[in-house]
């Protein structure tokens, strides 16, 4: 992903110009790199341009702007083309996603991949205000989406056996899990709801085995359950300014 991290004179490859790449264009330029954003038809290089140019003006007036530099002066940074070779050419970098807002990014080495290579893409995310987690063996799904997918299996649990309704399971994690864990993870929670892990683990390990052998098969994600899912999400990503049909 990345051979180089000593100097924001380096270029930067970004391969393809959707919600992702741009993200990644924006957030290597508000580092100071000198940023290629390539696609394979001009046309979506240049709709790109334009929309990271909307996107940087209303960051900058709201406040909300990664780095030390203006907008004018990031977006001088950035630059588009449709031809790879172009793209590549005297970049030290070449990064793929994800994006803008979200600092978390899983590094997920080939058996091959040098752990010198592993440390500087490391500290390329760690220059950038990113949040690099090392995976340190591959397995579907990384780690963010195997958390993120058991959370969604038992919320759909829940709401299929009438446990609780849609709204309320989202409130639930919106006001309630979701703050906690915006600040810590789960292993230091339970750290620090006891005298130390060991301690939590003697006090709660019998009710977590209890509860968690509750948990029911693998939810078919359709049907009646998704059309009722679908009927409550749906207002409320209207009224929430979304644009889901």
């Amino acid at each position: 992903m990345a051979s180089s991290a000593s100097s924001t004179a380096d270029g930067v490859a970004v391969v393809g110009s959707g919600l992702i790449g741009r993200s990644w264009a924006m957030l290597f330029a508000s580092g100071g790199f000198r940023v290629k954003l390539y696609d394979i038809e001009q046309q979506q290089v240049t709709g790109a341009l334009d929309t990271i140019r909307k996107e940087m003006k209303l960051l900058e007036q709201s406040g909300a702007l990664k780095g030390s530099l203006g907008a004018e002066e990031q977006l001088a940074l950035i630059s588009g083309c449709s031809d790879l070779r172009e793209a590549v050419e005297g970049t030290v970098h070449i990064q793929v996603n994800p994006p803008y807002h979200v600092p978390l990014v899983e590094l997920v080495p080939h058996p091959e991949t040098a752990p010198a290579t592993m440390d500087r893409t490391y500290a390329l995310m760690r220059q950038i205000g990113q949040s690099p987690v090392r995976i340190l063996k591959e397995v579907d799904g990384f780690a963010l989406n195997r958390l993120q997918y058991a959370l969604i299996g038992e919320a759909w649990r829940l709401v299929e056996a009438g446990i609780v309704s849609p709204g309320d399971l989202d409130l639930v994690m919106s006001d309630g899990l979701g703050l906690r864990y915006a600040f810590i993870g789960p292993l230091e929670t339970m750290h620090l709801n006891a005298e130390g892990m060991l301690s939590y683990c003697d006090r709660y390990r019998e009710g977590m085995k209890r509860v968690l052998k509750t948990f029911g098969p693998i939810p078919e994600f359709s049907g009646a359950v998704a059309e009722k899912v679908h009927q409550v999400c749906r207002p409320a990503a209207r009224a929430e300014g979304g644009f889901h049909p």
